[in-house]
C-alpha cells in the first residue's frame, strides 16, 4: 500500500477525519469537537495537522506512503464551488471556501460533498447499498442530511444542494428550524429534534437532557422517552412515503445515533411509511440500518471522492 486518502466529516457537535486505502480500509481515525473552534479556518488548521501526523505515523509501517487527496462532507457544502454556505448547524458565517482551505493546509487535492451525500457514497462503494442502483440514506444527527442516488448517480442538483430533505416542511407553522423557516422535517426527526419533543411531553426535564440521555431512558421503558420516539419514528415514516414518490428507491437506509434506539424508532417509521403510501410502492421499499460504523460511513464516502470517479459531481 502507497497511497491512501483522508476522509474528513464536518458534523454539528463533531468532525471526523482519518486515512482511508483504496479498498475501502479506515486505517486511522480522530476527532475534534466542531463547536470549539471560533471559526472555519482554525477547525482546518487543526485536524489538517492531525492528519500529517496520522501519514507521519502509518509512514512508520508502510514506507513512502504518500496522501493522494483528501475528501471532505460538510452540512450546506457546496460541491461545484467547494464552499459551505450559511449552515444552520455550524457555527459559521455566511460563504466559507472550505474546500480551498483544507487543499492548502493539506497540500493535496480536495473534494467537497454534503456530509449526509457522503454517507451515503460510503453505503453506495462499501456499505448497505452495494449493487444498489436506487436507494435514499438519511442521517439522523444534530440535524437531518439526506443523499439520493438515482439511477446509479448520486443526485446534486443544478447548484449542488439537491436532496436536502431535512429541510421538507412537514408541519404548516411548525418547529422554527436554524434555516430560519418554520416546520423543517429536521426539528422533528433529529438529535436536537427529538430532544424538543421530550421537552413538550416532560416539561420539567434536566436542563442537561440530551439524545443519547433520552434513548437510554426510552430503552429502559420511560413513558416520556418512548413516546418521544414513537413521534419521531412516526414523523419520519410519514416524510418518507412522501419522498419515494420522486425517485422510487429500492431502500432507505437510516445512519446515525437515534437508531442506536432499535425497534422504538423503526417500528413506527415502518408503521406509518407503509400506511402512507401510494398503493404502487407498498411492501416494495425496504427500510434498513447502516451496516457501517457510525464514525466510518462518512469517512469512506468523503475518501470515495478521491479514489472512485463517479461519485465526484
Amino acid at each position: 500500500m502507497n497511497q491512501v486518502a483522508a476522509g474528513i466529516d464536518i458534523g454539528g457537535t463533531n468532525t471526523a477525519f482519518g486515512l482511508v486505502s483504496e479498498s475501502g480500509k479506515v486505517l486511522v481515525k480522530g476527532t475534534q469537537p466542531t463547536r470549539s473552534f471560533p471559526d472555519a479556518k482554525s477547525l482546518v488548521e487543526t485536524v489538517s495537522e492531525a492528519i500529517h501526523a496520522q501519514v507521519r505515523e502509518l509512514s512508520k509501517t508502510y514506507p513512502g506512503l504518500k496522501l493522494s487527496g483528501a475528501g471532505v462532507g460538510a452540512p450546506n457544502a457546496n460541491p461545484y464551488r467547494g464552499t459551505v454556505e450559511y449552515a444552520p448547524n455550524l457555527n459559521w458565517h455566511g460563504i466559507v471556501p472550505l474546500r480551498d482551505l483544507f487543499s492548502a493546509a493539506l497540500g493535496v487535492h480536495t473534494e467537497l460533498t454534503n456530509d449526509a451525500k457522503a454517507a451515503a457514497l460510503g453505503e453506495q462503494f462499501f456499505g448497505a447499498a452495494r449493487g444498489c442502483r436506487n436507494f435514499i440514506v438519511i442521517t439522523l444527527g444534530t440535524g437531518l442530511g439526506s443523499g439520493i442516488v438515482a439511477n446509479g448517480r448520486m443526485i446534486y442538483g443544478h447548484e449542488g444542494f439537491a436532496g436536502e430533505l431535512g429541510h421538507v416542511l412537514v408541519e404548516r407553522n411548525g418547529r422554527l428550524c436554524g434555516c430560519g423557516r418554520q416546520g423543517c422535517l429536521e426539528t422533528y426527526c433529529s438529535a436536537t429534534g427529538i430532544v424538543r419533543t421530550y421537552r413538550e411531553l416532560k416539561p420539567k426535564a434536566a436542563d442537561s437532557v440530551d439524545a443519547k440521555e433520552i434513548t437510554r431512558l426510552a430503552l429502559e421503558g420511560e413513558p416520556e422517552a418512548m413516546e418521544a420516539y414513537r413521534f419521531t419514528g412516526e414523523m419520519l415514516g410519514y416524510a418518507l412515503a412522501n419522498f419515494v414518490a420522486v425517485t422510487q428507491p429500492e431502500k432507505i437506509i437510516l445512519f446515525g445515533g437515534l437508531v442506536k434506539a432499535g425497534d422504538l424508532l423503526l417500528n413506527p417509521v415502518k408503521q406509518s411509511f407503509e400506511l402512507n403510501l401510494l398503493n404502487i410502492y407498498r411492501n416494495k421499499i425496504k427500510i434498513e440500518v447502516s451496516s457501517l460504523h457510525e464514525s466510518d460511513a462518512a469517512l469512506l464516502g468523503s475518501a470515495s471522492l478521491v479514489f472512485n470517479r463517479e461519485a465526484a459531481p
